[in-house]
C-alpha cells in the first residue's frame, strides 16, 4: 500500500509499521477506532470499578461537580 512501510528486525521480521500523515488523515476515524480497540484490549484484565463509585470519588476531589 502506498504510504505505508514496514519495520524489520535482524532477522527480517516485521516489528512495526509506519505510515504517511497523509494516509493517516485519509482514515481518521478508522484509525480512531483501532486505537481505542487496542487500548480497550490491553486493559481488558484490569481491575473494575462501579460507574457510581468512579462518579462520587471525581465529585470528592473536586473535578465533577
Amino acid at each position: 500500500m502506498k504510504g505505508v512501510s514496514y519495520v524489520t528486525n535482524e532477522q527480517n521480521k516485521k516489528v512495526a509499521v509506519q505510515i504517511e500523515l497523509k494516509v493517516l488523515e485519509k482514515y481518521d476515524d478508522q484509525i480512531e477506532d483501532l486505537i481505542d480497540g487496542i487500548i480497550a484490549e490491553s486493559r481488558r484484565d484490569e481491575r473494575r470499578m462501579p460507574l457510581s463509585k468512579v462518579i462520587r470519588g471525581l465529585k470528592q476531589s473536586g473535578k465533577l461537580k
